[in-house]
């Protein structure tokens, strides 16, 4: 079965909305779109986190859908990102559109739950949820996604549209990648790494007050 990835940019508050320019999506008032633009350098390669699309089929959302598709072909032929977003297979959730003027397009038919989990399992190159906010959140309810890019921007942006709302799956995860860029973007690869297992100090054996108090008598520094 090929894998599900998503690749997202976000503040350190968890924002995911219009990273990319003032006008990208203002709903909700959202007024501070373009927040990522003075942080990109060298460091910051997009293909090695598969915002490119390269060698994937893209899954999006209807709004990201929307935002890419009034952009990207109207690139110059020569720019890379332009090329590969659009020569990609593009699969759309969406209950609103009914034609798709993209090159190399296809809505997906019936709920969207059991159609990715279809999608899923037939041969071909994986998958790639770029944006898609709403999207990503089933995506992540129904555990469909198998490897998460999160890019985190050192900035708190307060309100907007975030990586997961409090209709979040408690799920476990484990770092795979991390690196940092030299502009502070902290650049992490995390799976799914099963359910929340809770815990408590208090009764851990010996307890974490305890091995502090034993520090502090041995001359530890702490």
């Amino acid at each position: 079965m090929r894998k599900l990835i998503v690749s997202t940019f976000a503040s350190l508050d968890g924002v995911m909305q219009a990273p990319g320019g003032p006008q990208e999506d203002p709903t909700g008032g959202f007024a501070l779109g373009g927040w990522m633009f003075n942080y990109a350098d060298e460091t910051t390669d997009i293909s090695t986190a598969g915002f490119d699309g390269k060698d994937r089929e893209l899954l999006l959302g209807r709004r990201t859908y929307d935002i890419f598709e009034a952009f990207w072909p109207y690139q110059p032929r020569e720019d890379p990102i332009a090329q590969t977003l659009n020569a990609a297979k593009k699969h759309v959730a969406s209950r609103t559109l009914k034609h798709l003027q993209w090159n190399n397009s296809h809505l997906l038919m019936g709920e969207v739950v059991p159609a990715i989990t279809a999608l899923k399992a037939l041969p071909g190159a994986h998958l790639q949820v770029i944006g898609s906010g709403k999207l990503l959140q089933t995506l992540q309810a129904a555990a469909l996604v198998d490897e998460y890019h999160v890019w985190t921007f050192p900035l708190v942006l307060g309100r907007g549209k975030r990586i997961f709302s409090e209709t979040a799956r408690p799920t476990s995860l484990r770092l795979v990648r991390s690196r940092v860029s030299n502009s502070g973007v902290v650049m992490s690869t995390y799976v799914p790494d099963g359910d929340i297992k809770p815990g408590s100090f208090a009764t851990a054996e010996p307890s974490a007050m305890e091995l502090a108090r034993r520090g502090r008598m041995a001359g530890g520094v702490w």
